[in-house]
């Protein structure tokens, strides 16, 4: 197999940032090592200027770019450039980060090392340096109801469902990693298949990770690997300044679809019921002058998002 690492970057209108992407690779291109853009329909000139910098960087002997004709989504476009190469690992890499040097390497020494981890994602930090929260637990209708109520207490009493994990120096395995920047074996998706497609954006990391230990793969964080990721660069959903803004329909469809994949219709309605109970007592908290709105706006009528599909 003549491509050892296929590195694929999605992006949708945001040459910007692809561009200074691949210029941070530069450096990190060895034999063996090949990268994908597929362009997600952008419609914006993205394809003539991501073209142009390939060329005038002299980056086509490594670099190509895939245009799509539609955007069917992050796990569509990611799907399009895994069935374009046939490679020992596949790297899904944000148009919204910068590569550390010997990140790739690090993360390929770390499969090689560990033959029963099927994905492994690295140390994200933001442009400060400081390390980016990317490893979970699984989102559960119980996480729900401790995320909207937003108390001390109750996040202390039912801490095994807390969803954050700490990332911290050290390897270790979490149940799931963001696909911000991971590295996946060609044995997992062998066996596992492709990302799902009925996530058009967000959930398709967390759906593709518990598919993915189903199989008896492990998931590894691997913090010698650096990737500066600028948070929501590519959605600005995540951005920090957006957090209480209403996201796009997409989000609750995924957040729908993710909760009926993985616990039936059943599990999706208990999810929203234990996310208005805790609701209700952050809405308590805030009308007594104790606590600042944390939720998104309209959140309690968006989680109902799917009920009917």
């Amino acid at each position: 197999m003549d491509t050892k690492i296929a590195v694929i970057i999605l992006n949708y209108k945001t040459p910007e940032l692809t561009i200074d992407c691949l210029a941070s690779m530069e450096g990190e291109i060895e034999d063996g090592v090949l990268v994908l853009v597929v362009d997600n329909n952008s419609g914006d000139g993205s394809c003539e200027k991501i073209e142009d910098s390939i060329t005038q960087n002299n980056w086509g002997g490594w670099c190509r770019l895939i245009p799509s004709e539609v955007n069917g989504g992050f796990a569509a476009g990611n799907n399009i450039g895994i069935r374009a190469v046939e490679a020992e690992v596949y790297v899904l890499l944000n148009s919204d980060t910068i590569i550390r040097p010997g990140a790739y390497r690090a993360l390929y020494k770390a499969l090689k090392q560990n033959p029963g981890v099927g994905l492994v994602a690295p140390g994200l930090e933001n442009v400060d340096g400081d390390i980016e929260q990317n490893t979970f637990r699984y989102v559960t209708p119980v996480w729900e109801f401790m995320r909207s109520a937003g108390t001390r207490p109750i996040s202390s009493l039912l801490r095994k469902f807390d969803v954050v994990m700490k990332p911290g120096n050290k390897p270790f395995e979490p149940q799931w990693v963001g696909f911000a920047c991971v590295v996946i074996r060609k044995e997992v998706i062998d066996q596992v298949g492709l990302l799902d497609e009925s996530f058009f954006m967000y959930f398709e990391d967390i759906d593709y990770c518990r598919r993915a230990r189903t199989k008896g793969w492990g998931i590894l964080y691997w913090p010698e690997a650096r990737v500066v990721h600028l948070l929501g660069g590519s959605s600005g959903v995540t951005k920090i300044s957006n957090l209480r803004r209403r996201p796009p329909k997409y989000y609750y469809e995924a957040r729908a679809n993710y909760f009926k994949k993985h616990y039936g219709m059943h599990g999706f309605i208990v999810a929203n019921i234990l996310w208005t109970a805790g609701r209700c007592i952050s809405f308590f908290r805030e009308k007594i002058g104790s606590k600042s709105p944390a939720l998104r706006e309209y959140e309690s009528r968006d989680i109902w998002t799917g009920l009917t599909t």
